[in-house]
């Protein structure tokens, strides 16, 4: 067990609790995760629903609750408005750590962001289709066209691998995408940021620019927006750096 890994605040190294974004799941922390067990730090990855804000993030609070001890949020893309939404109220949660992540300020919404520092590419690549959402109701929910995933959301990965990424990717409802935040908790909470200066996604711009009206601590990386994947030592060695303090 690494013993610089245990010296947090009141003596417990918090676990490290992965959020996922759109358009992928929990693997996209695979090589992250790898070094952070190395490193001796206690991991958690549940799978974002991909539903809504309120719901996805009342969710990730339901998780951070059942973990004993304090706990670092940390967020990929939509997943760090998920972050800012639970750790805002659960009373565990020490700091968090945003992985080119939308960091929102309270009544924004991920669309905001997207109009404010337009992506060219992310725009037209979108797929909407329609679901059941319960009884006679439709929604909206989006994936990246399969034809245009690899040049938006993972060009630095090997082809082959991002075209398996394109076929698995998960959708996201519009209306998680369009909802306004209801808390921001870099407002209280201690950030970091990892902000990917190639992505083709969320634009280093709204990065930078949520990155310094959070306070964080940030490092850039020349990464895609599957900065998890293509530069998973940056990613742990920020996480492990905000995890001890």
């Amino acid at each position: 067990m690494n013993t610089a890994a245990r010296s947090y605040r009141n003596g417990s190294t918090p676990t490290v609790l992965l959020v996922h974004g759109a358009f992928s799941d929990t693997s996209i922390w695979a090589g992250v995760i790898s070094l952070l067990l190395a490193a001796g730090l206690d991991v958690v990855a549940p799978a974002n629903p991909l539903r809504g804000l309120t719901t996805d993030a009342a969710y990730l609070a339901s998780v951070t609750a059942d973990i004993d001890g304090p706990v670092l949020l940390v967020g990929h893309a939509y997943g760090g408005a998920v972050i800012s939404v639970a750790g805002a109220t659960a009373a565990t949660v020490v700091g968090l750590v945003y992985v080119a992540g939308h960091a929102l300020d309270e009544g924004e919404s991920a669309i905001d962001i997207d109009r404010r520092f337009p992506s060219p590419r992310f725009g037209p690549s979108l797929r909407p289709t329609t679901f059941a959402g319960g009884g006679a109701t439709l929604g909206v929910e989006l994936t990246i066209r399969q034809g245009a995933f690899t040049a938006v959301f993972a060009a630095d990965l090997p082809p082959r691998l991002a075209a398996v990424l394109a076929v698995t990717q998960r959708p996201i409802t519009a209306d998680a995408l369009e909802a306004p935040c209801p808390a921001a908790a870099w407002k209280t909470r201690p950030s970091w940021y990892a902000i990917a200066t190639a992505d083709q996604v969320l634009h280093p711009e709204a990065q930078r620019f949520m990155a310094h009206r959070a306070g964080a601590q940030t490092i850039e990386v020349d990464a895609s927006h599957a900065i998890t994947l293509t530069q998973p030592p940056a990613i742990a060695d920020l996480i492990r750096r905000a995890a001890t303090g």
